[in-house]
């Protein structure tokens, strides 16, 4: 399957918690009716995430399909019309982002209903071909990471070798999914040697120090 990711920013004007509310109990209904969506889910960025600036996004949305002609028919359909008329109530969509992406389980685990979701957005280093990013992200960091202790699961959302094609690129290159039981297991995760030693990995195949990230709850609001 592939997952469309969409980077999320709210509407001006609108409280975190009015776009939050409405993402969740309204719009979620309108992606509902869309054809051939086989999971949705939503990753809300925790309170204090805003404690001291805005982060980059209000929202991480996952919405799976089978192939790219099912994601063809979702976009051809009358449903999709009315997701994006529903978006202009609550989103500013020339601030939204969509990636393709390919999803790879490094580690499944059981899930705490109220585990934290970190999600590091990856961008490759400049000088480094995409298949071979995508490779040690995936076979050599991705064993490090899951050493981490208390991690319960972790996941890698390739960037499609689509979004490449023709010179373009994709916003991110991937991004980088793990969960913890609490913030406060988290935090002493990343104060652990692991966590040291994967930091120092970084910088064989990101850019600087990759990318933002955000701390979030999710909702799975579908499938």
């Amino acid at each position: 399957m592939i997952n469309a990711v969409t980077l999320l920013k709210r509407k001006p004007g609108l409280s975190v918690e009015e776009f939050q509310r409405y993402w969740r109990h309204e719009h979620a209904g309108v992606i509902a009716r869309l054809p051939g969506v086989q999971r949705y889910v939503q990753s809300h960025p925790l309170d204090e995430s805003y404690a001291d600036r805005e982060p980059l996004y209000d929202g991480f949305a996952e919405l799976w399909a089978r192939d790219s002609q099912a994601f063809r028919n979702i976009a051809a359909s009358e449903a999709y019309a009315a997701v994006q008329a529903d978006e202009e109530k609550f989103l500013d969509r020339k601030a939204n982002a969509l990636v393709l992406t390919d999803e790879y389980f490094i580690k499944r685990g059981t899930v705490a209903a109220n585990a934290v979701k970190r999600i590091r957005f990856f961008s490759r280093r400049p000088d480094l071909p995409v298949e071979k990013f995508q490779a040690y992200w995936r076979d050599a960091y991705g064993p490090l990471m899951v050493t981490l202790p208390s991690l319960d699961r972790y996941a890698q959302y390739h960037a499609r070798l689509g979004g490449y094609a023709h010179g373009r690129q994709p916003a991110y290159d991937g991004f980088d999914i793990s969960w913890f039981e609490s913030t406060e297991v988290l935090r002493g995760a990343m104060d652990s040697p692991v966590c040291a030693r994967c930091h120092e990995d970084e910088k064989d195949f990101l850019a600087n120090d990759g990318g933002p990230d955000l701390l979030a709850r999710e909702f799975v609001m579908l499938g």
